[in-house]
């Protein structure tokens, strides 16, 4: 074919396959966080992780100052809060959030999976440093607070996660 032009391999960039049974993986509140693609795999353009967690598991509003993140849900039921948008994605569904977006989640069914893509790269870094390595299921409640104790406000800002001193709308709790 002619005409069709030969563009250049971008730097760093990997071609690769990696099995979820031979990825990393950590626990971190209480999720199973398995790193199917880090910064090194991708030249720091984009992570991909799944994440297992269990009915009731989810983070509280927070921003991400530099990466866009994405789900696609492989199984389970999440809510979501984005900007002031509350709204339930299921399986097969892909949510998209801007970066320094106020964002928050909630799994509502007995277990979710889902893809969890963030570009460029950086949370799959703050989960190594900050999670606990694991080789295997089964899943396993851990402390649900680990993520705010483990990680000090320097640390997490590193990564750029920030979370928002507010009340989480999708809380259960009254």
């Amino acid at each position: 074919m002619t005409g069709i032009p030969r563009l250049p391999q971008m730097a760093r960039a990997n071609s690769f396959v990696r099995s979820a049974d031979d990825a990393p993986a950590y626990w971190l509140d209480d999720m199973l966080w398995i790193v199917l693609a880090d910064r090194g795999d991708a030249g720091e353009r984009w992570s991909v992780m799944e994440v297992v967690m269990p009915e009731g598991s989810g983070h509280p509003p927070h921003r991400h100052l530099w990466s866009d993140e994405s789900f696609y849900i492989l199984q389970g039921e999440v809510t979501f809060l984005i900007d002031d948008t509350i709204t339930r994605a299921t399986s097969g569904d892909f949510v998209s959030i801007a970066r320094n977006t106020r964002h928050a989640f909630r799994v509502e069914s007995e277990t979710a999976r889902v893809l969890n893509q963030y570009t460029p790269a950086s949370m799959e870094a703050m989960v190594a440093r900050v999670g606990r390595r694991t080789n295997k299921l089964p899943l396993v409640a851990t402390d649900p607070a680990a993520l705010h104790r483990l990680g000090s406000e320097e640390l997490l800002n590193r990564y750029g996660l920030i979370w928002l001193d507010e009340s989480n709308p999708l809380s259960t709790e009254a």
